[in-house]
């Protein structure tokens, strides 16, 4: 195992009151192929909303949330390469089987067998947590684990949106929501030279894009200076699908980068979808993105806008993430031990 570790810890799950309560629980131990990680932040995710709310289904009850963890590996399983005292991240892909034709399509994000940390398996928000060494992504010492902890899920969801839509270079890329997905995509996609429009009914938000260099930042209806060649949904509004779609160009693509929406309005065939724009949805991700983003992602400078909040308030960030009252992306920090 490695270092003499606690027998129980704090932790928040949401119970079947779909609420999110503080619990004391055992320090998990790792299976064969996991690693067990000693918890220094967690960013909070809109998809914990989403099951903290039930907008998603449950899949575990009771269930710790919490899918953008980073900590120190302090015990592995037998079958897992021992990484004791190294850095990692335990991201939204937990496991997939690896053997349907999507995971040897190098699809796995559509893997039929596939299970999501704070989902199906506890997450992050708790002081320890295991991840099947597979899954959990290396990270550097350095910068500080708030900074990174957004990165594995807002970072690299945002990441795969942005490379469905099908921006070209130098397009015209419209964004709306600008939560804390959003503001880490807009950062890549200005890196690699597009011009960036922001879309988005808060003026803190409208505020954060223009310090980071969109060309325009105003209200989700209002339009366009020109035709986008391309645009990414953050927002969970289905009614800004068709509100999206009629400011592409001819040829454009929408993706949705949620894992929930609302309803989505009647589209109307002329205004919205022909002369050949796309509309598309995100499914998770691949372990491929996840790589690939965080590369990207140093390359580029990309830096996380945090609004830090202490474990125990747990319950008051994602209230306030429900109310749009985050900066960027909320995280929680754990006590150093």
């Amino acid at each position: 195992m490695g270092a003499v570790l606690p027998r129980a810890m704090r932790a928040w799950a949401v119970t079947g009151r779909g609420r999110l309560e503080p619990v004391e629980s055992p320090v998990p131990r790792p299976a064969p192929d996991e690693l067990l990680v000693r918890v220094e932040a967690c960013a909070v995710c809109r998809t914990d909303l989403h099951v903290r709310d039930h907008d998603l289904p449950p899949h575990r009850t009771p269930v710790v949330p919490g899918h953008e963890a980073v900590g120190e590996v302090v015990a592995a399983g037998s079958a897992a390469e021992r990484r004791i005292g190294s850095r990692v991240g335990i991201p939204w892909l937990r496991r997939t089987c690896g053997r349907c034709r999507w995971c040897e399509r190098g699809r796995e994000n559509l893997c039929p067998g596939s299970r999501y940390t704070g989902w199906d398996a506890d997450g992050g928000y708790a002081e320890y947590a295991v991840v099947p060494a597979p899954y959990a992504y290396a990270l550097p010492k350095e910068p500080a684990a708030e900074e990174l902890a957004p990165l594995l899920c807002a970072g690299i969801i945002g990441y795969r949106a942005l490379r469905l839509a099908d921006l070209p270079a130098g397009g015209r890329l419209g964004i709306y929501g600008f939560g804390g997905s959003a503001h880490l995509t807009a950062q890549l996609a200005l890196a690699e030279g597009a011009e960036v429009h922001v879309r988005t009914r808060s003026r803190a938000a409208r505020r954060l894009a223009l310090e980071l260099g969109a060309a325009t930042a105003a209200g989700v209806d209002e339009p366009a200076p020109e035709p986008f060649d391309s645009a990414v949904l953050f927002a969970p509004a289905g009614e800004l699908v068709p509100v999206a779609l009629a400011a592409l160009d001819a040829g454009g693509t929408l993706s949705v980068a949620g894992i929930h929406l609302t309803a989505i309005p009647e589209l109307s065939y002329d205004r919205h979808l022909f002369r050949e724009r796309v509309l598309r949805s995100v499914t998770a991700n691949t372990r491929a993105d996840g790589r690939d983003f965080l590369a990207a992602a140093t390359a580029h400078g990309v830096r996380a806008t945090v609004t830090p909040y202490p474990f125990d308030r747990a319950d008051a960030a994602l209230d306030d993430l429900a109310a749009g009252r985050v900066g960027g992306a909320a995280v929680l920090r754990l006590p150093a031990r």
